[in-house]
């Protein structure tokens, strides 16, 4: 019952995000409507990748050693981080081009590795995917970066106590959905 919902999710999700990417004058067309519609599609995949993911049956395709777990929680310290550079204005902003699709990216290796089921393929594959793509696209429609300016002094320190204290609370989430983290 889980893999048509969590597909049928993960196509949404991507069709959605892409959509600006692709076909930007139909997008621009759309105006202040299109972005409501966008916003609404991305919850409704939401929705749909959760409950297709929670409910797909447990199909392993690799056993993937336990060390795994650790370099996975390594990793997602390092995507929360990767996440907030570009709202902290560190100096990491002048280093990474697009710091919230770079954390999607680490989030989703870091889950690739540590999962060995199909469920986790077609999800955390897929949206490596989308992100890898997403940059590609804003990338050849952008050209050449343009570096942040502003660095703020403390950014980087502020976005580091922040990463952790995000990373606390989504691993209580998980201990409390029932999936404990830390191996």
């Amino acid at each position: 019952m889980g893999f048509p919902f969590l597909i049928l999710g993960l196509a949404l999700w991507v069709a959605a995000h892409l959509f600006k990417r692709v076909a930007p004058e139909r997008r621009a067309a759309l105006g202040d409507k299109g972005k409501g519609i966008v916003a609404v599609l991305l919850l409704v995949s939401l929705v749909l990748i959760v409950i297709g993911y929670r409910n797909t049956m447990q199909i392993d395709l690799w056993y993937p050693p336990f060390w795994l777990t650790h370099l996975n929680n390594v990793l997602m310290l390092a995507a929360f981080y990767s996440f907030g550079i570009g709202a902290s204005k560190g100096r990491h902003a002048q280093k990474i081009r697009h710091p919230q699709l770079t954390a999607v990216k680490i989030w989703a290796v870091a889950h690739l590795i540590a999962n060995g089921d199909l469920a986790s393929l077609l999800l955390f594959g897929t949206m490596l995917g989308w992100a890898v793509a997403e940059v590609v696209l804003i990338n050849k429609a952008e050209g050449p970066w343009q570096k942040p300016t502003e660095i703020r002094p403390n950014g980087d320190i502020k976005n580091a106590v922040i990463a952790a204290v995000l990373y606390a609370i989504v691993a209580g989430i998980h201990v409390w959905l029932g999936v404990y983290p830390f191996g």
